[in-house]
């Protein structure tokens, strides 16, 4: 089930454990878009990241890396995410968002969990909310997800 909620998704509601979904890249950039909030908050997504991007150990579209960030509080890096948008061709790979969702679902079924995000890959990845949503409600039919818009 999808709420939509006004707010900030590093600033997860509720009780319990929470992860933060969110899409990076394939190209090892972290600097721009939601990233920054996230790094506002915690570094160790970012390191962690940056550190999965240079050892390229099952650094493909698809794969998730989960990274805990404090007692309740889990942020998940949703690699979905080919390169850099251009004018001409979105950056965000659906198939690949589709994978990393079930990952994430997968998840947060296992610990009970509660799924939290922006609108993803719908700013610089270039993607369409109309293609995202029918992946997250087909992913995550059962997992409670807050999406946030600021």
């Amino acid at each position: 089930m999808i709420h939509y909620l006004k707010g900030d998704a590093t600033q997860p509601i509720g009780n319990g454990t929470k992860i933060i979904a969110h899409v990076v890249n394939s190209s090892g950039g972290w600097g721009r878009g939601f990233v920054l909030a996230i790094s506002n908050h915690w570094l160790e997504p970012e390191r962690k990241y940056r550190a999965w991007h240079k050892s390229r150990v099952r650094f493909i579209l698809g794969e998730v890396l989960f990274v805990k960030v404090s007692d309740d509080i889990i942020v998940a890096n949703l690699l979905a995410q080919e390169g850099y948008s251009t004018s001409v061709k979105p950056a965000i790979r659906y198939d690949a968002l589709k994978l990393c969702l079930e990952k994430v679902a997968n998840k947060a079924r296992k610990l009970s969990a509660t799924v939290h995000c922006p609108r993803l890959s719908c700013g610089l990845a270039g993607g369409m909310w109309n293609a995202v949503e029918p992946i997250i409600i087909e992913t995550m039919s059962d997992i409670d997800v807050f999406v946030y818009d600021l």
